[in-house]
């Protein structure tokens, strides 16, 4: 049984009814799509069929036209057809809606939905907590800026996946090239961390990096917070502070499953509170500032060493 759908899409001027797949009839008034549609357009300019021909169903003298999306996604569709004083863009943050949607705007060769849909894909909300379920919508419309962006978002998950719906739109080769390419940017990150030429480069000596050393002559040629024994972090070949080389120790495992410039923020952030809770005299009081920076050196450093690799997924340079 046929019902009308809400407002605005049941106004008593219409002159044409849209009715979905599940059997909600939509008034709408033709002038609206035909702007918004070049398919409209053209369907609303063909010969109109006279009044009770057989072939064409009628209901209060407006002409019906049977489609075949569901309701929620017609209403979604239609709302971006409307001017915005009379129905507002509809929330596309569930990603879900968002295929569907997708694929009626490009039935209807609405060019500005699918914009509208790009952009939801690559929300920033959207990327920091589903870029996984973005990455499968994306792939699967084959839209190769938006899985693109969202395989970037996603070094700042794990490289193994937890089960998720969307898997299922994707095939299997699909999610191998987004694991290689995962994996690819394991070993370019973890490259920094190997060899920190990066970092002496950057400072030019070991005077410049005071606060990493934590010399103190002044107190019997004492290291402040002791001092790391993990020689892969000994830059200019002495060894740093403790916490320094826990830092680094614990952010080269990190960087082995999320290889993100995120990752060193985070990780950055959490040391610098850790230090300046430890209350030393030295260390809590210069280790924000000094670590901000190195952090965002690092960080951007990671992020660059990434980013060439792109260019493998799908063949594409548009990176």
């Amino acid at each position: 049984m046929e019902t009308c759908a809400l407002a605005p899409f049941d106004h008593a001027k219409a002159d044409v009814i849209l009715r979905s797949a599940d059997g909600v009839e939509f008034r709408v008034f033709m002038l609206f799509l035909s702007l918004a549609s070049p398919f409209f357009e053209t369907l609303f300019g063909l010969p109109q069929a006279p009044d009770g021909a057989a072939d064409q169903e009628m209901k209060d003298g407006l002409a019906v036209i049977a489609v075949s999306e569901d309701s929620k996604t017609l209403d979604s569709f239609l709302r971006f057809c409307y001017p915005s004083t009379l129905a507002e863009d509809p929330s596309l943050d569930n990603l879900i809606d968002v295929l569907s949607v997708l694929a009626a705007a490009r039935k209807y060769s609405l060019d500005l939905i699918e914009t509208k849909v790009c952009q939801a894909l690559t929300n920033p909300k959207v990327l920091e907590t589903d870029p996984l379920r973005s990455f499968a919508i994306a792939r699967n419309a084959r839209l190769k800026h938006e899985t693109i962006t969202a395989a970037r978002h996603n070094l700042r998950q794990p490289l193994i996946p937890a089960l998720f719906a969307e898997i299922d739109l994707i095939t299997a080769s699909d999610l191998l090239a987004l694991l290689t390419y995962h994996k690819k940017c394991i070993i370019a990150a973890q490259a920094l961390m190997k060899d920190l030429t990066w970092m002496t480069d950057h400072y030019g000596s070991q005077n410049a990096c005071g606060w990493l050393f934590g010399y103190q002559p002044h107190y019997g040629n004492q290291y402040c917070c002791g001092q790391g024994t993990d020689k892969r972090f000994f830059p200019w070949g002495n060894p740093p502070l403790t916490w320094w080389t826990t830092y680094m120790q614990e952010l080269y495992e990190l960087l082995m499953d999320s290889p993100s410039g995120n990752t060193v923020r985070t990780a950055t952030d959490r040391t610098v509170q850790q230090v300046r809770s430890a209350n030393c005299s030295t260390c809590s009081g210069r280790v924000k500032e000094a670590m901000a920076e190195f952090g965002d050196l690092l960080a951007l450093k990671v992020e660059n060493a990434v980013a060439p690799v792109c260019t493998s997924l799908y063949n594409t340079d548009a990176c």
